[in-house]
């Protein structure tokens, strides 16, 4: 029975009166609030890795009515797919082909994780939780899942070399302790008023985030995430029906972790970066609406929607996002790409806009995706739970586990410690038992309650060629006019041309035939210039050889080609080297691992310290094109541009040797190609006149220590032979004539002030002005910061002093 609640009478009139003004005002209040509200677009920002299916999102949204949908911040997520020097770069000049040099993009940071769990201010997301630190140097238990080389980093920092020969160049670029990092983007964002948070990388910035500054959570309206697989069947290596020579793979499993499905079947790429962050973002009581391998995995790129995306490419944008995806297809590791490349981050990106837009509407439906509640939770280690063996460094060894983590709760079990942990494999099976970053539908008190797509929609139109709602969405979100991109390279530069620079052919006698291998440290490319400036009657440098396990990522390659079209020489070859050390696994990181992430590591050396992008662009660069010659499933369009391999490029001068000559070898980083050399053609030490060898060191008598800084219990190694241990004991112990340049000879070398002195009062040539910014800024950054004290700049200048008294 309704209760009334019945006024005197007296009073009634005055409080009739005054519900009417409160209703009044209320109603008034409501409608102008929500008048407001329709006006104010929603506030977006995107954490991101960078691999190929972010970019298409990353431009469907941009491409979004900003009166509804504006993108306010990129933060990068550098542990997993990319590279943290080569994707912001990338993502500066993606915003600046927009014009959209007013988003912020923030990337890694050099504070840590102290020991105890707290958290620093610029705490780096280089690293996942379970590896943080004091310094951006940890291990790569996760990291270990993502292919070096073709189809992983190396194409997805290079894009598969499209980025550079489309992209126009922007006014932003990483410099050294200038970058916004993820965690200043992430507050200043934040802060600023109710945002829409898309993850689509590993979860590790976001997650920092919200464990140091919980009382923001209030601003965060809600997340959209691409990952995980919580009842997903994973199509992708199943065989054909009626098939009979077909052995399946990875097929009808939860995850798609091709890389260690024989240790985890179960883990998706992005929660598996970093599971423990994803269990903080789940349980975090923010609204989740989730697109995980269950939806993904119904709206493969097929070949209907492939043909049509080619036929419509009328904005930059549209074209820059089909050649990505052509040379995913062209370079896809087997003959199924229609069936096992799907709209992954796009998709997630098509399922948030419908909601929030449908939400605001009050329509709470999709147009894109069946949508459902489930109760989740991310698994983050494997049964018995409290069983201390040394995998989780969260509690071993603790007596009170880090983050405030439960003693014997669901995280204190064994953590997958690598894609080969044999904890993780089952005897007599190939597929593994490991469930670390798997998302789990559970209905213990661990769950959380997460809005979950299942399913892509089917296009509604059924004349269409595109059998998915939100392939129609996509293509014509790419190709309208409004919020187009502004120029492509070519339309950025109208006078650039392709044109390969070479030096005037001379009939002067040629001197020394020289290779300098190299890993690209600051160093090595003032070295390189050095060489080219020599007189070809002392030396001719017949070709250069990368090292891919040095001071930077071996994506790095494109900046020698810039170097060498400067200098007038896109007619040495450039041979790509390995990317682990000899004798490790090729998805290994067991000694690159020591070198730091962030502020003097990998993110200067990859950016040459900011000034790469003030280099000439040379036509060549690193490419993914290919052929069946060499190995490649199928030929690409342009087989002929493929990048050389270093072995590739030896042999190729070996044979137009004269017989009577002989090569000097110059090594400035881990002797891995060289040891490779040696290995591959027992005949090369008899071409090989001398070999000049930065690396190494001898005690003294005053017991100097080695410069591993990163490594303390490591007391007298040097980074070029711990980089490649057995590389170094197969040159050194050859039968090969070795000049060593030892670190005690660096360090006699490290004081270059009166170079920086000949260089500031010597005419200007665009090599010398470019070597003094360099040295100029290195001898600052190491006067200034603590972060670059480890630096040894002139030590491969020494060794060229040494190769010119011989």
């Amino acid at each position: 029975m309704k209760k009334v609640l019945l006024l005197p009478s007296r009073t009634t009139t005055s409080v009739a009166f005054l519900a009417v003004a409160l209703v009044t005002t209320t109603v008034f209040a409501i409608s102008g609030g929500a008048a407001a509200e329709a006006a104010a677009p929603h506030r977006i920002l995107v954490d991101t890795d960078m691999d190929t299916d972010d970019l298409l999102a990353l431009l469907y949204i941009l491409k979004q009515n900003r009166s509804e949908f504006d993108l306010k911040a990129v933060t990068i997520d550098a542990n997993v797919w990319s590279d943290a020097g080569h994707a912001v770069n990338h993502m500066y000049d993606l915003l600046y082909m927009m014009g959209r040099d007013d988003i912020p993009v923030g990337v890694g940071g050099d504070g840590g994780i102290s020991d105890s769990g707290t958290i620093y201010p610029n705490v780096g997301g280089y690293l996942p939780l379970i590896d943080q630190g004091m310094t951006t140097v940890g291990g790569c238990r996760y990291r270990q899942a993502i292919p070096l080389e073709g189809g992983g980093r190396l194409d997805v920092d290079t894009n598969y070399g499209i980025r550079k020969g489309f992209l126009p160049q922007g006014h932003r670029r990483y410099m050294p302790l200038q970058q916004p990092t993820a965690q200043q983007v992430l507050i200043d964002t934040i802060s600023a008023g109710p945002t829409t948070v898309f993850l689509i990388g590993s979860h590790t910035n976001f997650a920092i985030f919200l464990m140091t500054y919980p009382h923001l959570k209030r601003n965060v309206e809600h997340i959209y995430i691409m990952g995980g697989g919580v009842r997903s069947k994973n199509p992708t290596g199943c065989c054909p029906k009626n098939s009979t020579g077909c052995t399946p793979q990875q097929c009808g499993d939860h995850g798609n972790m091709f890389t260690s499905y024989s240790t985890n079947p179960n883990a998706e790429f992005n929660i598996f970066g970093d599971p423990f962050a994803a269990y903080q973002v789940f349980h975090s009581g923010i609204p989740i609406t989730l697109v995980p391998l269950d939806a993904t995995n119904t709206i493969p790129i097929n070949k209907e929607f492939f043909d049509e995306f080619e036929r419509r490419q009328s904005t930059y944008e549209a074209q820059y996002c089909f050649k990505s995806l052509k040379m995913a297809r062209d370079t896809w590791f087997n003959d199924e790409f229609y069936t096992s490349y799907f709209m992954w981050d796009s998709f997630t990106s098509g399922v948030a806009i419908s909601s929030m837009r449908n939400d605001k509407n009050g329509k709470y439906g999709n147009d894109f995706a069946q949508l459902e509640y489930m109760n989740i939770t991310v698994v983050t280690s494997n049964k018995p739970y409290g069983v201390h063996d040394g995998s989780n460094p969260l509690f071993d060894g603790r007596t009170t586990p880090k983050f405030g983590l439960q003693k014997v709760g669901v995280h204190s079990g064994h953590v997958q410690t690598g894609i080969t942990d044999s904890f993780c494999r089952v005897k007599g099976s190939n597929k593994g038992r490991c469930e670390d970053g798997y998302t789990k539908e559970v209905s213990s008190p661990e769950a959380a309650c997460i809005r979950v797509a299942t399913e892509a929609k089917p296009n509604v139109d059924k004349n269409s060629p595109l059998d998915r709602e939100f392939f129609v969405s996509f293509l014509e979100a790419l190709n309208l006019q409004e919020n187009s991109g502004r120029f492509d390279i070519k339309a950025q530069f109208p006078f650039y041309r392709e044109v390969l620079n070479k030096p005037a052919l001379k009939s002067k006698k040629t001197g020394r035939p020289v290779i300098i291998d190299m890993d690209m440290s600051p160093g090595d490319f003032v070295s390189l210039i050095y060489l080219l400036k020599a007189p070809t009657e002392v030396i001719d440098l017949k070709g250069i050889l990368v090292s891919g396990n040095g001071w930077a990522n071996v994506a790095s390659i494109d900046i020698i080609y810039d170097i060498l079209h400067m200098m007038g020489h896109d007619d040495i070859p450039v041979g790509r080297g390995n990317t682990t050390a000899i004798g490790t696994p090729s998805l290994g990181c067991e000694y690159v691992s020591i070198i730091p992430q962030g502020s003097g590591g990998l993110i200067d050396s990859d950016t040459l310290y900011g000034l790469a992008r003030s280099l000439p662009r040379s036509p060549r660069r690193y490419t993914a094109e290919n052929s069946v010659k060499y190995g490649a499933p199928r030929n690409t369009d342009h087989p002929e541009l493929r990048q050389p391999l270093a072995f590739e490029v030896w042999q190729s001068i070996k044979e137009q040797l004269d017989p009577s000559e002989k090569i000097t070898i110059l090594t400035n980083g881990p002797l891995t190609n060289l040891a490779n050399i040696m290995l591959s053609d027992r005949n090369s030490s008899s071409v090989i006149e001398k070999v000049y060898a930065v690396g190494g060191h001898i005690r003294d008598e005053n017991d100097s220590k080695g410069n591993l800084f990163t490594v303390p219990s490591n007391r007298y190694s040097e980074f070029n032979m711990f980089l490649d241990p057995l590389a170094a004991k197969t040159v050194l112990e050859s039968s090969l004539d070795i000049t060593l340049i030892p670190l005690s000879s660096q360090r006699k070398a490290a004081s270059f002030e009166c170079i920086l002195q000949a260089l500031k009062h010597t005419d200007h040539t665009p090599e010398s002005s470019f070597v003094h910014r360099l040295l100029l800024s290195l001898h600052d950054l190491q006067q200034k910061h603590g972060l670059y004290h480890h630096m040894i700049f002139l030590s491969n200048i020494q060794q060229l002093l040494t190769l010119n008294k011989v």
